[in-house]
């Protein structure tokens, strides 16, 4: 398996690329969504709830082929970026529910003082309630990136030379199945320990009060 370490070294660059930028539009795509949830506009309203049924209903496989291939035939795209995109279709549903509730868990007197301080709604959302939001969603957020690290795999059915797509190959060419993914599985398994471990600090370090509290 030695032969294999580098090409499975690049290939885990490729993943840890691939759900960096899947992640981030996840975050833009689920807040977009959430607002559209939490608008007063019964429109707005049922296209979020037809997008976040339609991402949690379909199985995520079914939705990057039909993403993949539709974003292709429109578009000439790399397969980073067109991967990245079908995931972040996929993610930004779970997302959308995750600042959703976070942004309604913030007491809505504070909208209401910064707004009689003369902020307009979207600098009172920008400045007091999105950043207390995303304190408290780190957790889910954290959770919801581990998963997108592992739905990456997927990926590997659309081309895309990622991790599992050099296990697929290198287990192919050298007839050895069990180790050749019992070694991408280690590679996933210590990205996720890592991202794991950079979460419960980042999460520790925005809400020192916890900290306090149990002291």
């Amino acid at each position: 398996m030695k032969e294999h370490f580098w090409g499975f070294l690049a290939a885990t660059g490729m993943t840890l690329q691939l759900t960096a930028v899947s992640l981030v539009l996840a975050v833009v795509i689920g807040l977009l969504f959430a607002f559209l949830k939490l608008s007063k506009n019964r429109a707005a309203n049922i296209f979020a709830d037809a997008y976040i049924g339609l991402t949690r209903g379909m199985p995520l496989i079914v939705q990057l082929m039909f993403l993949y291939f539709g974003i292709s035939s429109i578009l000439v795209l790399s397969p980073l970026w067109a991967g990245s995109l079908a995931l972040a279709f996929h993610a930004g549903g779970y997302v959308a529910e995750i600042l959703r509730g976070a942004i309604q868990n913030i007491d809505s007197g504070q909208t209401e003082a910064a707004r009689s301080l003369g902020m307009s709604r979207f600098k009172a959302m920008r400045l007091i309630v999105l950043p207390q939001a995303f304190r408290r969603a780190i957790p889910a957020l954290g959770n919801q990136f581990i998963i997108g690290l592992k739905d990456s795999t997927l990926v590997a059915y659309l081309g895309v030379p990622e991790l599992f797509s050099k296990a697929m190959t290198a287990a192919a060419a050298n007839y050895q199945p069990f180790e050749t993914y019992l070694v991408a599985g280690t590679y996933y398994l210590v990205l996720v320990m890592i991202f794991t471990w950079m979460v419960n600090k980042l999460e520790k370090r925005l809400t020192p009060h916890r900290q306090e509290a149990t002291l």
